[in-house]
């Protein structure tokens, strides 16, 4: 796919790459970085050759959040009606953008420098794996300006770091270094400045590397029994996880490390 306005895509192997950019206003989100984010998850998941994403900012940068700058005028002033027309189409299409109402069977990785606040920090929660830069700022402001984090944070962030640690970010609006992040679970890894997006690509290159059916499962299986009591959510894994044991790739993995060989899968 092509990208939009402030949405750059590429492809890097299997890995599809979706570049917020508006490096000049710290990737703040306009209606057509929405549209192309929106775009690219629905992309990702139809391309059987791509078998992850990788989501980072342009400029040094992940995403500061709306603009608010554009929210204080009445809407974006910089979309054109192409893209104000996808928004009255699916007035939903926001919240997908943000992954909020949309979970891509595929693995997303965030790669993260700079800042990553406000909407930055909820579009986060919806994604897999997350790298930061040691000096990337997370959190969520929106109380500091009377307003509500209602891209989700409020549901999914105690479901992913301790609550106590999820009532204080939300309650402050405190900025968070990238290792206090880290500490509380928000990112798994922090790196050397610069280097976020390579680490990215290397453990998108490592999922790629893996069964394509037997990784969408996982993803699904994880998400689909968070919460569920155990009992429950045991035999929902087996009835997702027995089948993958039944396909070629299957096979194919079993036969390449008989054969001391990479395997080749074929999604089937």
């Amino acid at each position: 796919m092509d990208g939009t306005e402030h949405l750059d895509v590429r492809r890097e192997g299997a890995t599809l790459v979706l570049t917020l950019n508006r490096p000049e206003a710290r990737n703040a989100l306009s209606l057509p970085m929405l549209v192309g984010l929106y775009d690219g998850w629905v992309a990702a998941d139809a391309d059987d050759s791509v078998r992850s994403v990788v989501l980072t900012g342009a400029g040094g940068s992940f995403c500061a959040g709306m603009d608010l700058k554009a929210l204080a005028g009445g809407g974006d002033s910089m979309a054109g009606q192409q893209y104000r027309d996808r928004l009255k189409a699916d007035p939903d299409l926001h919240w997908k953008a943000m992954l909020r109402h949309h979970r891509p069977r595929k693995p997303v990785i965030a790669a993260v420098e700079g800042y990553c606040v406000a909407g930055g920090t909820e579009i986060l929660q919806g994604t897999d794996i997350r790298v930061a830069g040691e000096s990337a700022t997370f959190g969520l402001f929106e109380v500091v300006r009377g307003l509500f984090p209602i891209g989700g944070s409020t549901v999914r962030l105690p479901r992913q770091i301790a609550r106590t640690h999820a009532l204080e970010m939300l309650l402050t609006g405190r900025p968070y270094p990238a290792p206090e992040a880290a500490a509380i679970g928000l990112v798994g890894r922090v790196v050397p400045d610069g280097t976020a997006l390579d680490t990215a690509l290397e453990i998108a290159e490592r999922v790629n590397a893996c069964g394509p059916l037997a990784v969408e499962a996982v993803k699904a299986s994880v998400y689909e029994n968070a919460g569920v009591p155990e009992a429950e959510g045991l035999a929902a894994e087996l009835k997702r996880g027995w089948p993958i044991f039944d396909t070629a790739d299957a096979k194919e993995g079993a036969r390449a490390f008989a054969e001391r060989r990479a395997p080749r899968f074929r999604r089937e």
